[in-house]
Formats: C-alpha cells, structure tokens, sequence
C-alpha cells in the first residue's frame, strides 16, 4: 500500500490547507494509507479528521525546533516501509521532515513541497541544503516559480530543472457537480468569497459600492478572518452609508451553493496571489469575476473573455465595472461561459491529480 503523509501547518483553514485536505481525500479514496500531521488546531484537525483522515500532531514551530524533529521522526518509523510521500507546504516543514527522515533512517521516503507563495528563495548555506533535499518542489503557478528562480543569477539555481514543476491548483467537487444557471429573481447579486483579512481589497469594495448607490445590487461578503478586521471593515461600511446593500455571511460551509446563488464574482486583492482558489470557485461555478491581475490571474483569466481585470486599490474603475457586470446580462452570462469551459478544459480535478500522480510517481523512480 502506498503512503502519504501531509505536514499541514496553520492554526485555520486557508488556501494551502484545504489544497492539503483535498489531495488527502482524494488519495484516501484511492486506497493509500493516508495521514495529516498538524500543529494540534482544533480548526484544522476537525475538518481532516471529519474527512476520515488520520490525524498526528507535532509542534511545528521551525528549523530549531527539535522536539517536532524527534516526533516526526518516530511517526516515520511507525509508517510500513514501501511507497512514502511526505507533502509539506511550507520550506520550514520541509526541513523538519528531510531532519526526521535522516533521523528515521528511512530514505524511502520522498519529501514533496508545494510553494504557495510569490517570493524568492533563501539563498544561503542551509537554504541550498534543504533544497537539495526534496525530491520535487510543486509550484501552483508560472510567476510562483519565476519570483522563486530569480533568486539566483542564471545556472545557479540549487535544484535541478527535473524537479521543479507548476501545477495550477484546483477543486475537489462532487462527481455529479455542475454550475447552476444564475438567479432569474430579485437583484443582480456579486459575491466576494475568501478571507477577511488585509490587502485582501475589501477597502476598496466597500469604498467602490459607495460609488454605485444609483444601481440596484446586492453584495454577499463571505468568509472568516480577524473579528478585529470585520468590525473595521463593517464600520468602513456604516460610515460609507452602504451596510444595507451588505450581507454577511461569515459561517459559509458550502461556498459552491453560496456562489450559484450570485451573478459574479468580486477579488479585488491588493497582494500578489501566487494562486486564488477563490477565482477557481467562480470559474467552476460558471460565474464571470472582477479581479486585480497583480498575481497569476492573467494565467487562467483572460481579460474581457472571462473575467474584468480592474488596478489594486482603485474603488472607480472597480465600481464601473461591477456597474458593467449588473446592467449587461448577455456578457455576463457569456463570460460565465467561457470561464467554466476554462475550468473543464485545464484546471479540473482531474487534470490535477492527473498531473500530480505524475510527480508522485516521479519520485518513486528516483533513488
């Protein structure tokens, strides 16, 4: 039986962890002996283990942490040999399970990392170690792995190009999922759906809809975050005069049903996103979106086909065009469309998996 194991840090369920909780399931419905090993939050552990998966714990703390390096190491040698993967999503983690393995005298292990992030590698002594030590580092998009290479002058870069690869991230939807056809009844409805927390643009949403009291819509905000963040973001809205076009919905377990309930979608990040599940949602759920393309966005969006591309932290030419979005029905359903096709043709979870067992299967051959 095959093995793997996903080091899961983070004490809430964001982007990189539910990546995780998705490819655990999906790997436990192959027949691999699956694990999760977190640092022991009750908001992580719940939804692995509510999925069937097999939860450890390990303080995690980072690369002097050593106790985690012990215990991960005695979790190694209680995992059959054979066929291993370990999957971590932070470099910190990485270096922890590449310690413990050592420690384990399990070299039939296989460390494999996903870079979530848009930054550039460490380039110093032990950095370079570690990268040595992985069997193959997964990046979710093109400019993921291109912030990361810059790092270093051309020829210099510490891993080997066959171990570098980019794989988009995807969904891990029902079988029967299909997108609903949008709401004939009541106003024309956006939706942001992601984190509440900073530079994720929800300034400039609420500062946007101030712009827009003449047109008819509702705005969902959805999601978790800082409680400190949302009571400044709802007093940024009381004191714009917009609170009652809101509704908040900050308990939402079902984002799919949630999004075919909107006409489209709204991300206006102010970060550089290495990959947005949220623009994913959308494109799955058949919905065109208003996005900032200060990330990987143009690698799955195209601008006017898909989605409207609109600056950072620029509330009038994102209010004009959410204006543009509710009045025109015909492009907002065509962009639906094309986004959904977008999704079957290059970002279904079947290409994904298809794509990883690929790299999985990579490491297996290498010794």
């Amino acid at each position: 039986m095959k093995n793997l194991i996903h080091i899961v840090n983070g004490n809430r369920m964001a982007g990189a962890q539910q990546y995780a909780l998705d490819i655990c399931r999906h790997y436990r419905q192959k027949g691999w002996n699956v694990h999760a090993l977190t640092c022991g939050a009750h908001a992580v552990d719940m939804k692995f283990a509510g999925a069937g998966i097999e939860v450890a714990h390990a303080p995690l703390r980072g690369l002097l942490d050593f106790t985690s390096v012990m215990r991960v190491a005695g979790f190694f040698r209680s995992i059959p040999k054979g066929e291993t993967i370990v999957h971590v999503h932070r470099y910190r983690d990485a270096y922890t399970a590449a310690f413990a393995r050592n420690l384990a005298k399990r070299p039939d292990i296989k460390i494999v990392a996903t870079r979530h992030a848009v930054r550039k590698g460490r380039d110093s002594r032990i950095f370079r170690k570690l990268y040595s030590l992985i069997d193959a580092h997964v990046f979710v998009s093109s400019l993921a792995l291109e912030r990361f290479c810059n790092s270093w002058k051309e020829g210099r870069i510490p891993i080997p190009e066959d171990k570098m690869f980019v794989l988009h991230d995807s969904l891990f939807l029902p079988d029967d999922f299909a997108p609903n056809p949008e709401p004939e009844k009541g106003p024309v409805t956006a939706i942001y759906h992601g984190p509440i927390a900073e530079r994720k643009g929800l300034e400039t949403l609420i500062d946007a809809l101030m712009l827009m009291r003449d047109v008819k819509m509702r705005l969902v905000i959805a999601g978790t975050g800082n409680p400190d963040f949302l009571d400044r973001i709802r007093k940024r809205a009381m004191i714009r005069g917009v609170m009652p076009a809101i509704d908040w919905n900050t308990s939402c377990e079902n984002p799919e049903e949630l999004i075919g309930k909107a006409h489209f979608g709204v991300l206006p990040s102010v970060e550089s996103e290495a990959f947005g599940l949220g623009n994913l949602r959308y494109m799955a759920c058949g919905r065109p979106q208003i996005c900032t393309r200060n990330g990987a966005q143009t690698e799955y969006l195209e601008d006017g086909v898909s989605a409207l591309f609109v600056a950072p932290a620029d509330p009038a030419t994102l209010a004009e065009s959410m204006t543009r979005l509710v009045i025109d029905t015909s492009l907002r359903r065509r962009m639906g469309e094309e986004a959904h096709k977008e999704f079957e043709k290059n970002l279904s979870w079947n290409i994904f998996t298809r794509k990883l067992d690929d790299i999985y299967e990579q490491c297996f051959r290498t010794t």
